[in-house]
């Protein structure tokens, strides 16, 4: 039998031989991951921007119009409506119109809440489920992909970081777009490098159809549209030299350079087919919805594109006065405005909160230091292997190439993200960076591969691939780094696992887990909603609770799920300057009772501009229980109630005669 390398994709076709075993074991991680996300699908409550996306995606369907939520583009949203579609939810459309600057789809998505009652939760159930095969499709890519570069082994490892990450589990369970736009956009680039590799018009198209969906995911991968001409510049130039190096001035063809210029023209228009094809779907996943208005039509919110002062809250257009005004944009008109309401957010910020600091904007830094403490150690120790084997293979112009292509988009999403400084706050920003790190860690799986590789290598005799990966670890540290990569994943699988379903509140054991997360991160890194049914089987299983006060943070009302609870006490910062008189002071916090909070609220997060510290001092109490990991339940004795309200320098609350 003849082995050669299979230079379409990269991979000695021995090492595809001895991948079926290996394959069986993908199927079962795959069917783990679909069970897990089925099951945190169920389990957790609707997070606060799934109220809103589910009904704007109902509204795509029922009506063909894209206005609701239109910051973000329809795909992942849409395909969740569907089964929501059959199953005749309630629904109440009114809302009122509060101008251009209004987010109108949160107040529709309270409603739908409320109208649907504790149904609302199956509703939300069924949604999430039609978005599982998003995340199994970034599984597959990372797989495939890691395998075309550098063996089974290491698409086995690849695969594994996706479906048992944290930060993929517990957002592949949410209707939210970022896991969507994290496997369609690798899908995508993906697409590319086979194109790039064999530049044929079948590849060519799987390109442009790729494009165009990871555009209709999330607008963050517009950038791909700059991206891809650069990359392929990049490409044929480090290929050229390849070819220059592999010649002999001797026996260099002299009709070679003109072949070559051909050949690059032909990948020429091959590329714009594939930008163009990426527009036109964008155009047809809004339905063609006021596509190609006129620029001048447009009045834009945001600085930058309507050139007023963003504190004059006044619409403009700086381009209607210039010869761009007549100028047909080739995008539907929500897409266009939605990314300038985007524009209009960062621009405007908002609160931020890192490291128990509060400031009104952002941190170049904040994905830096969120990743470091959302990423589990295991995997953390896996990419600095990796980044030891680039050492070893620096040289080599065929792996920089390939690794250029794997890696500019994660980091051009990284740099994009991090230069929005207006405000900083959730992790699932940088989501779509997550496949193609996975991809480049699990280059370390060649170490596994290696007895294979020896074994066969005087009958593969060419593969240039092969010993290259040989080269990489000696024969004297191989079963070290075995042990290493073994147990970092073993690691990762079980710090993931330890804090399911509850995988959207995971921090690292270096950030003190999830229970000590909140003094890093808060928001939708921790506390997004997602615990309220938690909370209602806590209260069920407590009645001696009766009469708890809640401060709860999500879009869901209390009485949605039987829960009738007032506010908790005020703490003394709300009740400052003048503002506080004796009457006030009575009814400040501490009070003795039953409490649950939820950890933004403890941290005194201002989620909106109005918010404030009113719950802080729970801080000083110690929980009894928890709801998940984002609602603490308080029992304080009226004892523990005048201890912090003496540290507070608040009058002390007399036991009155008879209690």
């Amino acid at each position: 039998m003849k082995l050669h390398d299979d230079s379409a994709r990269g991979v000695p076709i021995a090492t595809e031989i001895a991948s079926f075993p290996k394959r069986t074991v993908v199927a079962v991680v795959l069917s783990v991951h679909i069970g897990l996300l089925g099951g945190a699908s169920y389990a957790n409550s609707c997070t606060i921007d799934e109220a809103a996306h589910l009904p704007a995606g109902l509204s795509h369907w029922l009506f063909g119009t894209f206005e609701l939520y239109r910051v973000n583009p329809p795909l992942i949203r849409s395909v969740a409506a569907v089964p929501v579609l059959f199953a005749a939810p309630n629904m109440d459309w009114n809302r009122s119109y509060e101008g251009p600057y209004s987010r109108s789809e949160f107040s529709v998505g309270r409603r739908f809440s409320q109208a649907n009652g504790m149904r609302v939760f199956w509703l939300f159930t069924l949604a999430r489920w039609a978005c599982i095969p998003f995340s199994v499709l970034g599984a597959w890519v990372c797989y495939r992909w890691a395998t075309d570069l550098f063996g089974v082994w290491s698409g086995m490892l690849a695969i594994i970081l996706w479906c048992f990450s944290p930060n993929i589990i517990g957002n592949a369970s949410l209707i939210t777009p970022d896991v969507g736009a994290a496997a369609i956009g690798c899908l995508a680039a993906y697409a590319f490098w086979k194109w790039l590799r064999q530049p044929d018009w079948p590849n060519a198209l799987f390109a442009g159809l790729s494009l165009g969906l990871a555009e209709l995911t999330k607008s963050t991968w517009i950038v791909l549209f700059g991206l891809w001409p650069v990359s392929w510049v990049l490409w044929c130039a480090i290929q050229k030299r390849i070819s220059r190096s592999s010649d002999t001035a001797t026996n260099r063809d002299p009709r070679a350079d003109s072949s070559c210029h051909r050949q690059a023209l032909t990948q020429l228009r091959q590329l714009l087919v594939i930008l163009l094809l990426a527009i036109y779907l964008i155009n047809l996943g809004y339905g063609f919805e006021r596509s190609f208005t006129r620029l001048r039509d447009y009045s834009f919110i945001s600085e930058t594109l309507s050139g007023n002062d963003i504190e004059m809250h006044k619409p403009g257009n700086r381009f209607a006065s210039t010869w761009l005004a007549s100028v047909p944009v080739p995008l539907p008109e929500n897409y266009v405005r939605g990314i300038d309401v985007q524009r209009f957010d960062f621009e405007r910020g908002k609160w931020s909160y890192l490291r128990g600091e509060q400031r009104f904007g952002g941190w170049w830094y904040y994905y830096l230091y969120a990743l470091g403490v959302k990423v589990p150690i295991g995997t953390w120790i896996l990419a600095v292997l990796a980044a030891l084997t680039m050492v070893h293979q620096r040289r080599n112009l065929q792996k920089l190439r390939d690794g250029l292509i794997l890696l500019a988009p994660a980091i051009v999403v990284l740099v994009l993200v991090s230069s929005q400084t207006g405000f900083s706050r959730y992790l699932r920003y940088v989501l779509p960076v997550f496949p193609f790190a996975f991809i480049w860690i699990s280059q370390v799986g060649m170490v596994f591969s290696r007895h294979f590789e020896n074994s066969c290598g005087e009958e593969i005799g060419a593969s240039v691939n092969l010993q290259d990966k040989c080269q990489v670890f000696s024969h004297s540290r191989g079963w070290v780094l075995r042990c290493i990569i073994a147990g970092s994943v073993v690691w990762m699988i079980g710090s993931s696992l330890s804090v399911y379903p509850h995988s959207l509140s995971y921090f690292n054991e270096f950030a003190g887990g999830p229970v000590g997360g909140h003094a890093h991160l808060v928001d939708a890194n921790i506390d997004w909603g997602q615990d309220l049914l938690y909370l209602k089987r806590w209260l069920d299983d407590h009645p001696e609770a009766k009469g708890i006060r809640i401060a709860y943070f999500g879009f869901v009302d209390l009485e949605t799920v039987g829960i009738e609870a007032e506010l908790p006490p005020k703490g003394p910062m709300a009740f400052t300057g003048e503002r506080r008189s004796p009457a006030s002071t009575n009814i400040l916090g501490p009070q003795p009772g039953w409490f649950a909070v939820s950890v933004n609220h403890l941290r005194g997060y201002r989620h909106f501009e109005s918010d404030q510290p009113d719950y802080a001092y729970f801080m000083n109490f110690e929980p009894v229980a928890m709801a998940g990991y984002s609602i603490y339940i308080y029992q304080v004795s009226l004892e523990e109630a005048n201890r912090v309200r003496r540290e507070l320098g608040v009058p002390l609350i007399v036991r009155t005669s008879g209690r």
